[in-house]
């Protein structure tokens, strides 16, 4: 018993190695899931309501950084900043606000891949909240049903609406592609700046972000080479 107690200690000690703080996790780019985290209470309140509470808790970030709110330039700030989260660069959180998609019947026969380049889009990390900015590259090869172009367009724009890693992005925007298409055959690439990496912590401008995600057909190299061939040309 006493020889089991010892050893029981010293896994103990040896797991508190290799705990990490909330900041060590996100300089790490640990991503949790697909899904987004959000609260089960996450829309009780109404998009006015959190405008307020938004305006007012961004005011007091504003004071305690010693900010005079009484300046021309500074005194609708809190506002503006709590509309732009609600309205815009963070109206993805929304369910509401998922695009709406009509498929068309295939009449052209067309069974080649389809492919969108340079989507750009602008997201916002969820460690530091400061901006991502890049562009998406879509690719499908139809199952019987084509989307309009302008809708692969809004569904980038939707995911990247949120607080988000790139991993996740990829993923939710490709999923999402499989289910609305009703097709395995989807690629998503997407190539990103990190202003948490350039703007703050190591400050390196040059380097860029790439993940990607192939199914179906695009798992099989010939189609993927295609793909990645046909983004560089």
């Amino acid at each position: 018993m006493k020889q089991k107690e010892i050893s029981l200690n010293s896994l103990l000690i040896d797991t508190d190695r290799f705990l990490l703080t909330d900041e060590e996790i996100g300089d790490n780019h640990v991503a949790t899931s697909i899904e987004t985290p959000m609260r089960e209470d996450a829309f009780v309140l109404s998009d006015a309501e959190k405008i307020t509470k938004i305006e007012s808790h961004f005011r007091e970030i504003m004071l305690t950084l010693g900010l005079d709110l009484t300046d021309d330039s500074l005194r609708g700030t809190p506002k503006r900043v709590a509309k732009m989260y609600i309205e815009e660069i963070f109206s993805g959180l929304n369910p509401a606000n998922e695009p709406k998609v009509a498929l068309f019947e295939n009449k052209y026969e067309y069974n080649e891949m389809l492919i969108e380049k340079n989507i750009s889009f602008y997201s916002n990390c969820e460690h530091h909240f400061v901006p991502i900015v890049g562009r998406t590259h879509i690719a499908y090869i139809s199952s019987g049903q084509v989307i309009g172009l302008s809708k692969l367009n809004r569904i980038v724009q939707y995911f990247a609406k949120r607080p988000q890693v790139q991993e996740r992005l990829t993923m939710q925007i490709a999923k999402h592609l499989q289910k609305v298409l009703k097709t395995e055959h989807v690629a998503v690439f997407i190539d990103a700046k990190h202003l948490c990496v350039s703007s703050r912590g190591v400050k390196d401008d040059a380097t860029s972000t790439i993940t990607s995600f192939y199914g179906g057909k695009f798992q099989e190299n010939s189609t993927k080479r295609e793909f990645l061939d046909s983004l560089h040309n």
